[in-house]
């Protein structure tokens, strides 16, 4: 009996090492979803909700700042190859975005290069980078 204890043992230490890594992927994905879709559908208020707190604390959105995207509309969100490690709880993803501005119908592209953190106790992936920059440069 117990040359068998060992490798269940292995074997249930690796099942929920898998669950966990599961859990966080699939944290991602909807994460990732659910901005794509605020951000395609113009929700900013909605995107916002994505951001980090100490980021959006120490960048807050200036009524300016609000109102200037409220006078875009999102033609195109490309994800372009999607989202890759960069450390053991950080992804990155770079992001093009087109804009259509609705007072003088100009369309413009921008690069959006993302920074997710996840939180493991509140399994929680948040916007470090803040909102796309939509001002023109």
């Amino acid at each position: 009996m117990r040359p068998l204890a060992l490798p269940a043992l292995v074997f249930t230490l690796m099942a929920l090492a898998g669950c966990a890594t599961d859990k966080r992927n699939q944290a991602l994905n909807k994460t990732l979803m659910s901005y794509a879709s605020a951000i395609r559908w113009g929700d900013f208020a909605g995107a916002q909700t994505f951001v980090d707190k100490d980021y959006a604390a120490e960048h807050p959105m200036s009524s300016i700042e609000q109102g200037r995207l409220q006078q875009l509309r999102v033609t195109g969100y490309d994800e372009g190859s999607g989202p890759r490690p960069d450390g053991e709880d950080d992804v990155v993803q770079v992001v093009q975005i087109n804009v259509v501005n609705v007072n003088t119908q100009s369309e413009r592209g921008i690069v959006d290069r993302q920074r997710w953190h996840y939180d493991r106790e509140k399994n929680k992936w948040t916007l470090t980078t803040g909102l796309p920059d939509f001002s023109p440069h």
